[in-house]
């Protein structure tokens, strides 16, 4: 499996994921995932930053408004045409393009810094996405990234859960198997019974990578590991959504920020 395939999934995923997303039921995104990126984000105020795989822009968004001027990327169609309707919408001067993360249309140098959310993982040609993003980087820019955790989150998972439905451990395996293009299908598991009964579960290819390997492609790329984070949700977050109660037991994300050289 490709990219232009992968693609043809999320566009697929993109109308049932930004009603969902949208209505507020990606949880794990609004209440631990993004506002965790967000903490670890080095200032950008003023800077120029690419999104890659903004999908429908939501974290794009965010990082505008932290004074960075955006330039959001996706593969998906449906989702450029949502986020570019939103930028109408309520204007935070970010351009929107439909590309490829592997296939990047832009100069050397063009950009401070680079985010991606949730999106590396799901591209087969990761060493190309690597290497465009390092071209597409000035000297000294960084690349942060936020990726389901690797060893958390191998092909087999399930949450071992006690009588009063609480998780007390994450039994995984298949780590070291191949499993890249394997297809998992779900939804949001905090939206409505009707919604989820209604809409398409969502396809999404996936490309699982031992750890070790994610930070020799790092490495190989050129890049220096600057910070690695795994996100806890807080004890006001739990509280109010106790779903969010597995990612207390075992870290869900993986946060990692890597920089270019300043010489290169």
């Amino acid at each position: 499996m490709d990219h232009l395939t992968v693609g043809e999934y999320w566009n697929g995923n993109a109308e049932a994921w930004t009603k969902l997303a949208r209505a507020g039921y990606d949880v794990y995104r609004d209440q631990l995932n993004t506002p965790a990126f967000l903490a670890l984000l080095p200032p950008v105020s003023g800077l120029s930053g690419l999104d890659l795989g903004c999908g429908e822009g939501h974290n794009t968004r965010q990082v505008a408004r932290l004074g960075a001027t955006m330039t959001g990327l996706d593969i998906a169609e449906i989702f450029i045409r949502h986020a570019r309707t939103e930028e109408a919408r309520a204007p935070l001067g970010i351009t929107y393009h439909h590309a490829s993360a592997v296939e990047l249309p832009y100069a050397a140098g063009s950009f401070d810094f680079v985010t991606a959310f949730m999106s590396l993982m799901d591209i087969p040609e990761i060493t190309d996405v690597l290497a465009g993003t390092f071209r597409a980087l000035r000297a000294g820019g960084f690349l942060q990234f936020s990726i389901t955790h690797p060893c958390f989150n191998p092909p087999h998972r399930r949450n071992c859960r006690d009588e009063h439905g609480h998780t007390y451990a994450i039994e995984v395996g298949d780590y070291f198997v191949d499993a890249r293009g394997r297809v998992d299908e779900w939804i949001f598991g905090s939206a409505p019974r009707a919604d989820r009964d209604r809409l398409p579960k969502f396809r999404v290819p996936r490309f699982h990578r031992p750890l070790g390997e994610w930070i020799n492609l790092l490495l190989a790329a050129g890049f220096q590991i600057e910070h690695v984070a795994e996100p806890r949700p807080t004890s006001a977050a739990l509280s109010q959504y106790p779903s969010l109660q597995d990612a207390d037991v075992a870290a869900y994300f993986l946060h990692v920020r890597v920089r270019k050289p300043a010489t290169a």
